[in-house]
C-alpha cells in the first residue's frame, strides 16, 4: 500500500509539474485555455476550492490582455537604428551598484 501511495504522490507532482511547465512556457493561446480549463474544473469542485477556480479565472484574463498582463502593446514601440546612429544614455540615469 506505501509503494503505490509513494507512487501516486510523485505522479502528481510530475503531473502538477507538466502543468505548471506548460502554464510559464507554452504558446500564450494554450495558456490562456489551460488556465481556463483548470478554473471551470475548480468551479465544479467543493466550496473549498472555489477561491483558487477565482484566482485562475483571472490568472486566465491577465493573460488574454498581453504578454506581460497589462498593456497589450509590448514591444510595439520599437525604434530602429542605422549604422551610424548612437544612444545617448544621460549620466544620471546610469545607476551603479557597489557590492563591498
Amino acid at each position: 500500500m506505501n509503494a503505490f501511495l509513494d507512487d501516486s504522490l510523485v505522479g502528481l507532482l510530475l503531473l502538477c509539474s507538466a502543468v505548471y511547465a506548460l502554464t510559464t512556457l507554452g504558446p500564450r493561446n494554450l495558456r490562456r485555455r489551460l488556465l481556463g480549463a483548470l478554473a471551470a474544473l475548480l468551479a465544479r469542485a467543493p466550496a473549498a476550492l472555489r477561491p483558487a477556480a477565482e484566482q485562475l479565472s483571472k490568472a486566465a484574463e491577465a493573460k488574454a490582455q498581453g504578454a506581460c498582463g497589462g498593456c497589450d502593446n509590448c514591444g510595439s514601440e520599437t525604434r530602429t537604428f542605422a549604422a551610424g546612429d548612437e544612444i545617448k544614455v544621460p549620466i544620471a540615469n546610469i545607476k551603479r551598484h557597489w557590492r563591498s
